[in-house]
């Protein structure tokens, strides 16, 4: 962890689980990469933009190992296997929660995690299989799948759609991103946000493994804050180049259209641009009558 004192909190108090679960765990955390042995798997779970920050210090020690990224969007696991130098599992998982406090999380959606080989490491099925079967054995849910690209473009086409839209109207995952009642609706912009994501999946002859409209219809519920959300209300940098950014630069490079996507992405890049732009100093002219 990057946060010593995060790392002593969960130490001293352990990890309180609330929602869809209630537990409390005892967990051993720990800030410093020389004090951790060498592990057989590691999940990445950071946000996109994260990835080299979190996974560089400790690469050396998966050497032997396995490292599933369970991250939003398109190009964590790329980075991840030009940093770690191991097997790569491609992962996607629709699990959500809301962080409370350094020891406090709030279980939203207990889904399962889908996972599978990531190509360009020759990563084993039978590794994919018994890393799964881990993860079940611990009470979560996952399921390991031969190619998970479907199941990961199913999520990317969610997600994209819903942050987008949450990063620019700072609305939660809420009802409105599912109604289609009247003209102004929110669910009219999502519905056509994940067809267009769907016609750019069918252009690259990916099958999807979901429906990625259900998946918004069943988010809807929950009131949950997409990451990107709360990174404009924090003025961080978003995932944007890794959600709908993607979907825009791939739909460019197989020359499919994808309008909707590409215009929210430079509208979110812009709103990021404005938050360290002080523009030119322009005195303000009284005017009179």
């Amino acid at each position: 962890m990057r946060r010593p004192e995060h790392a002593d909190a969960l130490n001293q108090n352990g990890l309180r689980v609330t929602g869809t679960h209630e537990f409390h765990a005892s967990v051993h955390a720990a800030h410093d990469p020389a004090a951790l042995p060498e592990f057989d798997l590691g999940i990445v779970s950071c946000k996109a933009t994260q990835t080299v920050e979190a996974v560089r210090p400790v690469a050396h020690l998966f050497k032997k190992g396995a490292i599933l990224s369970s991250q939003n969007g398109l190009g964590g696991e790329e980075i991840i296997a030009e940093l770690t130098k191991t097997f790569v599992i491609r992962g996607t998982t629709f699990m959500s929660g809301t962080r409370h406090s350094d020891t406090h999380v709030q279980y939203e959606l207990d889904t399962a995690t889908w996972m599978g080989p990531f190509e360009p490491t020759c990563t084993p099925f039978a590794l994919v299989r018994e890393a799964a079967e881990l993860i079940c054995a611990s009470g979560l849910k996952a399921v390991a799948l031969e190619d998970a690209r479907p199941a990961q473009w199913s999520k990317l086409i969610f997600n994209a759609s819903v942050n987008a839209v949450s990063a620019l109207t700072e609305l939660p995952h809420s009802y409105h991103f599912a109604l289609e009642k009247e003209f102004t609706d929110l669910g009219h912009l999502l519905h056509a946000l994940i067809g267009e994501g769907k016609q750019v999946a069918a252009g690259l002859g990916i099958e999807l493994h979901e429906d990625p409209w259900e998946m918004n219809k069943i988010g809807a519920r929950t009131d949950h804050p997409p990451s990107m959300l709360y990174d404009v209300r924090h003025k961080l940098k978003t995932e944007v180049d890794f959600l709908g950014g993607a979907i825009a630069r791939e739909a460019r490079r197989a020359g499919i259209p994808a309008p909707l996507h590409t215009a929210l992405y430079r509208l979110i890049k812009g709103k990021e641009a404005a938050w360290s732009y002080d523009g030119k100093k322009h005195a303000a002219v009284q005017r009179q009558t």
